[in-house]
């Protein structure tokens, strides 16, 4: 079956969302190592407080994508250049980690650690009722004796590897370079909407959903990144052909660090949002606004669903994980109707 063809019976499920008004829109995208690929979209990039269509280069937040898009490559590429290693404790890089407790747990995490959810950092705090002062905030996140517990998927490791990137490149994370239809700016015109903001009181678009990465400046470690279904893409193929990262840092992406983590992504495993008919070593990651990418290295094959489900609310049954997973078997089970690569 073409790849074509493949894209438009996998995205079924996303038109029926859309008809339901489960979600407003979305794009599905199908990218393969040899840089074949095919993309079908449908839907409302935005509903309030006008409706307007959504197009192929619609920019989405990318929200949690950003953490695997973004900052797990660049620490990579920073060890790949010699500048860190992987179980370097960030303290190597950020000495004022905790600098008034030289026992302080944080003073002990390793780039490995954070990257791989295996800290006992909490899962996510409103830094933004705090303030809007970006600098101060960061002074807060590494001043902070924050409360103790099991490893959890937590936005605070990765704030703290963003702080890491800025104190080692010299620049905020908003102005690093980025590959063509990724950006940290994106034109708000050319945005999928996401929530009507209690707290901003407005209708969100092309400015970060997520409320720390907004109140930190725009960019965080954790969430920030636009991109287009193409833009996507063109990071999964990089990652399929090895044009992105070193095959050192590929194998680290691709080995478990714990049950359900690898180095920055999410390893495979039973009941989740990839869908279970995916091979045992495909890696993926979401993100809250509606995102997904994963990537099949077995089949030389990569996915990307974006939705804009948190428009014009969160606070709603989006169905989201159902359609992710009924999107991810659609996409093997008709790849796998034709050769292989």
């Amino acid at each position: 079956m073409p790849l074509e063809q493949i894209v438009d019976q996998a995205f079924l499920p996303a038109a029926a969302a859309i008809t339901r008004r489960d979600i407003p829109g979305a794009a599905l995208g199908i990218v393969t190592a040899d840089g074949r690929r095919a993309v079908r979209w449908n839907g409302l990039a935005q509903i309030e407080p006008h409706e307007e269509s959504l197009s192929r280069e619609t920019w989405f937040d990318l929200a949690s994508l950003t953490k695997v898009i973004f900052t797990t490559t660049a620490v990579l590429k920073l060890v790949e250049e010699g500048r860190i290693a992987l179980d370097d404790p960030l303290i190597a890089v950020v000495p004022d980690l905790r600098q008034y407790d030289m026992n302080a747990a944080e003073r002990r995490l390793t780039f490995r650690q954070c990257l791989a959810h295996r800290t006992h950092l909490p899962a996510v705090e409103p830094l933004y009722t705090y303030g809007q002062d970006p600098n101060t905030l960061r002074a807060f996140i590494l001043q902070r004796v924050w409360r103790s517990g099991p490893p959890v998927y937590s936005d605070i490791n990765f704030m703290l590897l963003g702080i890491a990137i800025e104190r080692i490149t010299g620049r905020p994370l908003i102005e690093h370079p980025l590959p063509r239809n990724l950006s940290f700016r994106p034109d708000p015109h050319l945005c999928a909407a996401t929530e009507n903001c209690t707290w901003r009181g407005r209708v969100i678009r092309g400015e970060v959903h997520d409320e720390n990465a907004f109140a930190l400046g725009g960019a965080s470690g954790h969430a920030g990144l636009f991109g287009t279904i193409d833009g996507v893409l063109d990071f999964a193929r990089g990652l399929l052909d090895g044009s992105v990262l070193s095959a050192h840092s590929l194998a680290a992406i691709r080995s478990r660090e714990s049950e359900k983590r690898t180095v920055g992504w999410e390893g495979f495993y039973p009941g989740w949002h990839g869908g279970d008919a995916c091979s045992p070593t495909t890696i993926g990651h979401t993100g809250f606004t509606g995102t997904g990418l994963w990537i099949d290295f077995d089949r030389g094959l990569a996915w990307s669903l974006l939705t804009n489900r948190v428009h014009p609310s969160r606070h709603k049954d989006s169905g989201i994980l159902d359609l992710r997973r009924a999107t991810g078997e659609q996409v093997i089970a008709l790849f796998d109707g034709r050769t292989r690569l």
